[in-house]
């Protein structure tokens, strides 16, 4: 009975099952002699994009993931949390739908998108980042109508004021076709970028969703389900420029945009983050997978804490430190309705700089205390306050 295994399933190092079907594991380990374009199989019919010609493979952001993941270590994979995890990831995966994840702030909503990325060798993050103002179209391209027009502008003054040096010198006006072209004007956003044809899924983070205008949860469903959007500054100008090479998101890389159309063909790992400060349609949820992020147990904080502060929490005193205000964290998380994993970290990190000894104590504990404040506003001042 005790060896008995769940059907598809197989032990992991550390004695959880991993299932069989998972691509993702969740164990903070990249993939090893193997790609993502390897394991994924074709997507189902209906999700099936065709876009072209395929752009280059993304740069990589090793220093960003580790900024915000520290650095690659062994997950605990145990908790049915993580299982439930790694279940909706690789949903998301084969289905090539967006995955929405819902959750207190400071839970690690938008850490699961950079773990996706890290593990599955995906590259760069494409972050959006919603606020109230955020449109559609900011995610998707930005076109600079007003530096073209002056570009224009400057043309014609500096070809006026050449002619007539050019009749007494013998030499020849800039022409239109040294303006630049109008793909220097326009710069793909995240949404967009995310949708140029890869060859192999890039990770988008929609991040803090449930801030954004009403429409714009509407206005993604056709981007979502058509996998495309059209350009229309490119659309008008595709008569005599049917291939336009744009900016995109990614720093220093363009990408080359045929009949002012952006179609995907491999549909990006989206992952949606919300605080649940509203509901969205039924419509756009229908079109989505949903996970609920809960507050970490202790050992993913004490996972966290060594994958970022490893080298300072290695000595026995500071390691007794760090285990005890992972445990004070817990309890104050529960009292305070909550409390964000930067908020440990920051304590740790100050707890085991060496700053703090003997008669300082206590003026680490006010600190702590100051730091700990209710993610509502509550509480923020210290007690010395």
């Amino acid at each position: 009975m005790g060896d008995a295994h769940t059907a598809g399933s197989v032990p992991a190092q550390d004695g959880a099952l991993e299932q069989r079907w998972w691509i993702y594991r969740g164990t903070g380990q990249p993939l090893y002699d193997t790609s993502l374009g390897a394991l994924l199989p074709p997507p189902p019919p209906w999700r099936r994009f065709t876009g072209g010609p395929v752009v280059a493979p993304p740069p990589a952001d090793d220093e960003e993931i580790e900024r915000r993941l520290g650095q690659v270590s062994a997950s605990s994979t145990g908790s049915d949390q993580l299982r439930r995890e790694a279940d909706m990831v690789n949903a998301a995966l084969l289905l090539r739908r967006p995955l929405l994840v819902t959750g207190r702030p400071g839970t690690g909503k938008s850490s699961l998108a950079y773990r996706i990325s890290r593990e599955l060798k995906l590259g760069r993050v494409l972050r959006w980042h919603i606020t109230s103002r955020t449109t559609l179209r900011s995610g998707l391209y930005d076109y600079d109508a007003i530096g073209r027009v002056q570009d224009a502008a400057a043309l014609r003054t500096l070809r006026d004021a050449g002619a007539g040096a050019d009749r007494a010198a013998g030499g020849r006006a800039p022409s239109e076709e040294e303006l630049p072209g109008i793909g220097d004007y326009v710069q793909l956003g995240p949404l967009g970028t995310a949708l140029l044809p890869h060859e192999v899924p890039r990770v988008l983070l929609v991040d803090e969703l449930d801030k954004c205008d009403q429409d714009l949860a509407n206005d993604l469903l056709s981007v979502f389900e058509e996998g495309q959007f059209p350009i229309p500054e490119l659309l008008r100008a595709q008569r005599q420029h049917p291939r336009v090479t744009v900016m995109t998101d990614d720093p220093r890389r363009d990408a080359e945009i045929v009949g002012g159309t952006v179609t995907c063909r491999a549909f990006p790992v989206v992952v949606i983050t919300s605080n649940g400060e509203r509901e969205f349609p039924p419509a756009f949820l229908r079109r989505c997978l949903r996970l609920r992020m809960p507050d970490p147990d202790r050992p993913q904080l004490v996972d966290m804490v060594m994958a970022h502060l490893r080298d300072a929490v290695e000595g026995p005193p500071d390691s007794a430190r760090a285990d005890g205000l992972v445990d004070r964290f817990l309890r104050n998380s529960r009292e305070r309705g909550g409390l964000a994993v930067d908020q440990l970290l920051n304590a740790v990190f100050l707890a085991t700089s060496g700053r703090f000894r003997g008669d300082n104590e206590e003026a680490l504990e006010d600190l702590v205390d100051a730091l700990w404040h209710r993610l509502d506003g509550a509480g923020a001042e210290s007690r010395a306050g």
